[in-house]
């Protein structure tokens, strides 16, 4: 395909000149380190320092070489506090300048290090502690995104009109906080074969997982979750007496809150309810497989079928320049809202997820419309493009879209541009940040946030092993 024709097709706006400007940027050299001194890291990995000194080694641009060093082990250096307790590994996880653990952040955090568990035993150990962990967090309860380390510890956010218990941080209820943790048990059981962490109280939290997506497919009623917060930030709550917006049953499971912890608009959120779908099958496989327990099993595929059916029928659109696309939400009374979030799991992540291949038709359109001014978080500026979102605010990219549109892209062009930005927008911290301004790289929010560094090592790692010359 001609570069003029595919800059066309994949919706690069303004990619021209973003090239020309950051793509062939000369390496800096005399980078040192960003890291804690060796003593103040919370874990060490043998098979993750050998990954940097193998990459430090291979890739010739000192800057990105410098920026994988900094950012692939910041999870480890950081933000995990790990321990063995009787005799069963547990593993806390901060997602960095909070103090907390989402199950969703815990789970991406430590997801690129999954395949390098084989090689680490310790690492290995590391990861079941993480998954230990997120079942004692379900248990307690499966409605909240965030938890403490002291189960008794009442935090900020304990006067929202919920049912907050000690030990829980914060209760958004979102769809992905109950899928994370199922794809990371998942693929930690497909890369080790180990079924240690898979006990009874594990099988318990699935079926809590399955209790809570029946509650909120809403075929009879609202279920029992309700959130409001006293705040002027209208997507720190929800209306209609904490339930949100009325919705239609269609099949699809209600979520309040997007990955990004902002209130859905309209609840049936279509990315997560995609990923629901591939964690239901994912959770009966290894019921049926390790627990032996088909009935259970099959009563998670009889519901990721439900979605899936749901989806087909209802999660498109025909857009008059795109064509057929997924909305980012709906209600099931035929309102939609179409954009996309830089927060995974996004429009953008499923790929990535697993849940279509990028090669999906209706997924090439949707790429195309997030990645184009038509999605209104969507910026564009002197720094960079890619995708922001309601929690930032206006012209505020998050790097995680960038790193996504690098992940879900099979294009070179595509891929280097999205290295080349990331090498331009660190701010001169060498680390990625929450999001920074799309003509300022050194106004960015979270100068801490270790998902972004961590999965910006995936990136790289990935370009590194498929694609190295691309990081010349």
């Amino acid at each position: 395909m001609k570069r003029r024709k595919f800059l066309q097709n994949t919706g690069l706006a303004g990619a021209g000149l973003i090239i020309r400007k950051y793509l062939f940027k000369p390496a800096i050299s005399g980078f040192s380190s960003k890291r804690k001194p060796l003593s103040e890291r919370r874990f060490t990995s043998k098979a993750i320092e050998d990954a940097i000194t193998e990459f430090k080694s291979k890739v010739k641009n000192s800057e990105i070489a410098w920026l994988f060093e900094n950012c692939f082990p910041n999870t480890l250096d950081t933000t995990v506090f790990f321990e063995i307790k009787n005799g069963i590994p547990d593993t806390y996880v901060i997602t960095g300048d909070i103090d907390a653990m989402w199950l969703r952040d815990s789970s991406a955090q430590v997801w690129p290090y999954v395949s390098f568990t084989k090689k680490d035993e310790q690492l290995r150990q590391l990861v079941a502690g993480v998954i230990n962990h997120q079942v004692t967090c379900v248990l307690k309860d499966p409605y909240a995104n965030a938890f403490y380390n002291d189960p008794l510890k009442v935090g900020e956010w304990s006067k929202d009109l919920t049912d907050m218990k000690p030990g829980v941080h914060e209760r958004k209820w979102e769809i992905d906080s109950l899928c994370y943790p199922v794809r990371l048990a998942y693929h930690y059981w497909k890369e080790t074969g180990d079924v240690q962490p898979f006990n009874d109280n594990w099988a318990e939290s699935l079926l809590l997982t399955l209790k809570v997506f029946r509650e909120q497919q809403r075929r009879e009623n609202h279920g029992p979750y309700k959130f409001q917060r006293n705040t002027s930030t209208a997507t720190d709550t929800q209306p209609m007496d904490g339930y949100g917006y009325p919705v239609k049953p269609n099949g699809l499971i209600c979520s309040a809150f997007r990955p990004s912890d902002d209130a859905t608009l309209y609840s049936y959120l279509i990315p997560s309810n995609f990923f629901a779908a591939i964690s239901l099958k994912q959770a009966a496989e290894m019921l049926k497989e390790i627990r032996h327990d088909n009935r259970n099993a099959e009563k998670l595929l009889n519901l990721a079928s439900e979605i899936e059916q749901a989806l087909n029928k209802y999660a498109t659109i025909e857009h008059k320049d795109f064509g057929k696309i997924y909305a980012y939400e709906i209600n099931g009374n035929g309102s939609y809202n179409l954009m996309d979030d830089a927060n995974v799991p996004s429009l953008l992540s499923l790929p990535y997820l697993g849940a279509v291949k990028n090669t999906d038709l209706i997924y090439a359109n949707t790429r195309k419309f997030v990645l184009s001014g038509n999605n209104p978080f969507f910026f564009s500026g002197k720094a960079a493009e890619g995708i922001g979102g309601p929690h930032v605010g206006i012209d505020m990219i998050w790097p995680l879209s960038i790193i996504m549109r690098g992940l879900t892209s099979n294009n070179d062009i595509e891929i280097k541009q999205c290295i080349a930005l990331l090498q331009a927008t660190h701010g001169n911290t060498g680390f990625m940040h929450e999001s920074f301004h799309k003509d300022d790289p050194t106004n960015f929010s979270r100068s801490w946030f270790a998902w972004a560094n961590t999965i910006f090592g995936e990136f790289l790692w990935k370009v590194y092993k498929e694609k190295p010359y691309l990081l010349s």
